[in-house]
C-alpha cells in the first residue's frame, strides 16, 4: 500500500496549484523541466519525493519568487519521513495545509463521521467547543476556528463541490458548547442538507454491521489526478492513493448511503433534535449538566 507523508502530498500540491494558477499544463511544464510526464505527475501527487534542488528548478520555470517561493521550499526541506508517526505542531499545521489543498481541487469528498459533525460542516461555536475541550493553546483558537470556516467556501463557491456528509445519529444529542450552539448547528445542518449538491445523511444507532464500523474516514476524489483516502486521530494522519484501496473504500460508500437514513428521513430526525433544543437553557456545558 503506498503511504504518502502529509509533507510530501502538500508540496506535491502547492506546486500543482502554482502551475494551474499559471495556466499551464502539466505535459508543457514537464517539456519544459525535461521530464516525463508521469514523473512530473507523481511528484504533484506526493508519490514521489522532491528534492529541494528538483523543487528550485520547478519554481524557477514557474517563475515563483518571494515569501511564496520560500514556504514551498520550506516544505521540500524533509518530505521523507514516516506518515504514521506522531505530530508536533509544525507538521500539525502542514498537514492540515495538505487537507486543504486537496480539498480544494476535489471533485467528491466523502465524510463517514461517526462521533463529530464532519469539520466542513461545523459552525464557529461548536469548532470552539471542541478545541477548548481538546485544550489546545487559547492563542491559537481563533486562528483554528477561522481556519476551519474557511475551508468550507469549498461548498459555497461557484463551482461547489459534491459532497456526501453520514454522520452517527449520537452526534445529534451533542452538546457541545450548550443548546444555543447546538440549535446553531442543527440549523446549519438543515441549510446545508438542503443544498443540491450535498448529500447529508444520519447513520442511526440501531444498525446491522456495515463498513463505517471499521472507521471514520475521508473520500477525496480528483477526477483529473489522484485520489486519496484520508485517516485521522489525536495524534497522526495518513493519506491512501492506492487505487486499489481507494475503490475499495468508494464502493463502500453506496453501502453506507444504504444503511443510512434518506436525505428526508436524516432531515426530519435533525428536525426533531433541534425542536428538542427550542427550550432549552443556553448556557455550558457544565451548567447543562448540574440542571440534569
Amino acid at each position: 500500500m503506498h503511504r504518502s507523508t502529509s509533507r510530501a502530498i502538500a508540496l506535491g500540491a502547492r506546486i500543482r496549484n502554482v502551475r494551474e494558477s499559471r495556466k499551464l499544463s502539466q505535459r508543457k511544464l514537464a517539456r519544459q523541466l525535461g521530464v516525463s510526464d508521469s514523473l512530473l505527475s507523481r511528484s504533484e501527487t506526493g508519490s514521489r519525493f522532491l528534492a529541494r534542488d528538483e523543487v528550485e528548478l520547478i519554481l524557477n520555470a514557474l517563475e515563483v519568487v518571494g515569501p511564496e517561493r520560500d514556504e514551498i521550499l520550506d516544505l521540500a526541506a524533509d518530505t521523507s519521513g514516516s506518515p504514521l508517526h506522531v505530530i508536533d505542531v509544525p507538521q500539525e499545521r502542514i498537514q492540515l495545509a495538505c487537507l486543504i489543498d486537496i480539498e480544494g481541487m476535489a471533485a467528491e469528498i466523502v465524510n463517514w463521521s461517526p462521533q463529530l459533525v464532519p469539520g466542513l460542516l461545523q459552525v464557529p461555536g461548536y469548532t470552539r467547543s471542541i478545541m477548548e475541550r481538546a485544550r489546545k493553546p487559547r492563542n491559537e483558537i481563533d486562528a483554528r476556528v477561522a481556519l476551519r470556516m474557511g475551508r468550507s467556501e469549498v461548498l459555497t463557491r461557484d463551482d461547489p463541490v459534491r459532497y456526501t456528509a453520514v454522520i452517527g445519529e449520537g452526534v445529534l444529542s451533542q452538546r457541545f458548547g450548550g443548546p444555543e450552539v447546538m440549535r446553531e448547528q442543527l440549523s446549519h445542518l438543515l441549510k446545508m442538507g438542503a443544498e443540491p449538491h450535498v448529500d447529508l445523511r444520519v447513520m442511526p444507532c440501531a444498525t446491522d454491521w456495515h463498513p463505517g464500523h471499521d472507521g471514520q474516514f475521508s473520500l477525496l476524489v480528483d477526477d483529473a489526478a489522484v485520489s486519496y483516502v484520508h485517516f485521522e486521530n489525536n495524534v497522526s494522519c495518513l493519506f491512501v492513493q492506492e487505487e486499489d484501496v481507494v475503490a475499495r473504500y468508494r464502493g463502500w460508500v453506496p453501502r453506507l448511503l444504504e444503511a443510512a437514513l434518506s436525505r428526508e428521513e436524516s432531515a426530519s430526525l435533525i428536525t426533531r433534535h433541534l425542536d428538542g433544543l427550542e427550550g432549552a437553557h443556553g448556557g455550558s456545558v457544565e451548567e447543562v449538566e448540574q440542571e440534569r
